[in-house]
């Protein structure tokens, strides 16, 4: 490994397929965007979409909108979008929601299509919402809960395993799965499986179809850019969708939603997924802020992604002593970050905030640094990390201000 620098960075940037697409957003100027992990940054767009939303089919069109502008349809055709992303082909995926709820209407779903198995099995290490959703879910169906990290999930598989759920990415780490032979193992099981593609829809192509999966989740404020709060969505591979169960069977999800029917009968195909009246001003900021992607090749996307990481890799090697990397090593092993640890890293996080770096930490040792290829340029990530050499070696982390408690976000 030849040491990096900061010649080698800007050559990377001259040479990138992506360079034109960072003018696609709104990025503020003196600040190096390294959170996309958690709220991808504004399309710039999207405002003044927002904008004839609001004044012209809101403001005017009222709620001839529906029908006129095409409000009903929002949930599916956004849906297609984020699947043609994820290896999903159209009629898979729908829109609308939150993560927690999607997470809710799968794992239970899921679970019923084996009322003969007794097993649900995660990941400890998952983010919390996971957790909690697992557990309330087997309270709810009678199920025990088991945790295992995903490498090692052969070893619990048996025939009374009705689900796994595991995330396609670690949150913590950016240690990223072998979701194609873990598919395999729990198929060979008997089981089924959902993937939560939190940190993996946007940045890296993800087939969802080619390796069998049976569904997934995701959020889209994260690389997918839909801002924050904006609807997640859920995939049901569609030889599971006449059987589907779901357990929030609002009136949007029936058969003939405007019949006003006293019984519920489920929606043919995906739309049975879903359940009230859809958040439309964030769908319709999302369904503008996926329009970046529409002639982008996703491989190229990962290929960014992969050199950005590298970089950091590399450089916290070269320069950053004492500095180790929770991510693994191994490109096709790591998502779209890099978690370093490091003493104090709470701190080190804010310092590098006030100095217009923003990235996040993760409890006890983590600064976690997020790469979102599509707006960020090989040498700012190099003068990043040589602000963050710079708030190490003079210590300026020791500022009280940087011990104060924030929010910390997903």
């Amino acid at each position: 490994m030849s040491e990096p620098t900061r010649s080698s960075a800007e050559a990377a940037d001259a040479a990138d397929p992506l360079a034109h697409v960072r003018a696609r957003f709104a990025i503020p100027a003196g600040t190096t965007y390294l959170d996309g992990n958690s709220l991808g940054a504004l399309p710039a767009h999207v405002p003044a979409r927002l904008k004839t939303v609001i004044e012209g089919e809101w403001g005017t069109d009222l709620v001839t909108s529906w029908n006129a502008n095409g409000w009903w349809e929002l949930p599916v055709r956004v849906g297609d979008r984020i699947g043609a992303l994820v290896g999903a082909a159209p009629g898979q995926v729908l829109c609308g929601d939150s993560t927690s709820v999607q997470l809710f209407q799968v794992l239970t779903a899921l679970a019923r299509l084996r009322p003969d198995r007794h097993t649900l099995i995660t990941d400890g290490a998952g983010f919390p919402t996971d957790q909690y959703l697992a557990d309330s879910v087997a309270r709810l169906l009678g199920l025990t809960v088991v945790r295992v990290s995903p490498s090692d999930v052969e070893s619990v598989l048996d025939d009374d395993v009705a689900l796994v759920a595991f995330s396609a990415v670690d949150y913590r780490t950016g240690e990223r799965w072998d979701a194609p032979a873990i598919t395999e193992a729990v198929h060979a099981a008997g089981a089924v499986l959902t993937w939560d593609l939190a940190h993996a829809a946007g940045c890296m192509p993800f087939g969802l179809d080619e390796i069998g999966a049976d569904a997934a989740v995701g959020c889209s404020y994260k690389y997918l850019n839909g801002g924050p709060g904006a609807p997640a969505w859920l995939y049901v591979a569609q030889r599971h969708q006449d059987a589907l169960d779901l357990p929030l069977t609002g009136w949007q999800g029936h058969a003939e939603p405007f019949a006003l029917e006293p019984s519920y009968r489920p929606a043919g195909g995906i739309e049975r997924a879903r359940v009230g009246t859809p958040p439309l001003l964030s769908m319709t900021a999302l369904d503008a802020a996926l329009d970046v992607f529409d002639d982008l090749d996703m491989n190229v996307v990962r290929a960014k992604s992969e050199a950005l990481t590298q970089l950091v890799l590399d450089y916290a090697a070269a320069y950053l002593p004492g500095v180790t990397s929770a991510t693994p090593a191994d490109p096709r092993r790591r998502g779209s970050q890099v978690s370093l640890r490091l003493e104090h890293a709470y701190e080190v996080t804010q310092a590098l905030i006030a100095r217009g770096v923003i990235g996040d930490f993760r409890a006890p040792d983590l600064l976690r640094l997020g790469f979102a290829p599509l707006y960020l340029r090989h040498v700012e990530v190099w003068d990043a990390l040589e602000i963050l050499r710079d708030v190490l070696a003079t210590e300026s982390w020791r500022d009280p201000s940087f011990a104060r408690g924030n929010a910390a976000v997903t």
